[in-house]
């Protein structure tokens, strides 16, 4: 009797020393599971001081939260600035060299087909003022595929002429940001499909 009484009492300490270990271990790995969560949302936040004053709380956005967001922007951003220009030589370089900054070779290779057909030139001899408005962006998010639907406008002396405008085009993420591309994207392989007049109208000249 005595021998079983002492092996019952080894099997239940032994039972009760590994239901503790594992009680333990569980406890341990919720507790470090918080801990970590904790850690990783407060990074997120960024105090701003107000005047030197109050900490103001600043929530710190995943980049790929709004990554879709940026990547229009920056679609936009570019075919406004290669395609909206006034009759002035500095301002389209200048338009041209902001440009150039969120694209590849693509671009520039674009860019030097237009001065091939004296594109910039005729801009300047006619006075001519061209605008562009974006109707809508077609984004492919994983394959970073993109179309621009935009219309234009070449404001002359003589005429209005609107044109509708498509090009395409796959979006490269740099690994760092800058004041010239602020969105860290660089867009590749750009192409456009349609450069087409939709109306053409005479101006009055009285």
């Amino acid at each position: 009797m005595l021998i079983r009484n002492i092996e019952s009492k080894v099997r239940l300490a032994t039972f009760l020393c590994l239901a503790s270990f594992i009680l333990s271990l569980s406890i341990a790995s919720i507790v470090s599971f918080f801990a970590y969560r904790q850690v990783s949302d407060a990074r997120k936040g960024i105090y701003l001081l107000d005047n030197g004053n109050i900490p103001l709380l600043a929530k710190r956005v995943e980049v790929q939260v709004n990554r879709g967001a940026e990547y229009r922007a920056h679609i936009a951003r570019f075919h406004s600035l290669f395609f909206s220009l006034i009759p002035d030589e500095k301002y389209i370089e200048s338009q041209m060299k902001q440009a150039m900054y969120l694209i590849d070779e693509s671009g520039v290779q674009q860019y030097n087909n237009l001065k091939e057909r004296s594109f910039f030139s005729s801009v300047l001899s006619s006075s001519a003022v061209l605008t562009i408005q974006a109707d809508s962006i077609f984004l492919d998010e994983k394959t970073r595929y993109f179309r621009y639907y935009g219309t234009q406008r070449i404001d002359r002396r003589s005429s209005v002429i609107t044109r509708s405008l498509l090009t395409e085009g796959h979006l490269s993420d740099l690994s760092a940001r800058s004041e010239n591309n602020p969105h860290g994207v660089l867009i590749t392989g750009w192409k456009t499909l349609e450069n087409r007049d939709i109306s053409n109208v005479t101006k009055n000249p009285f």
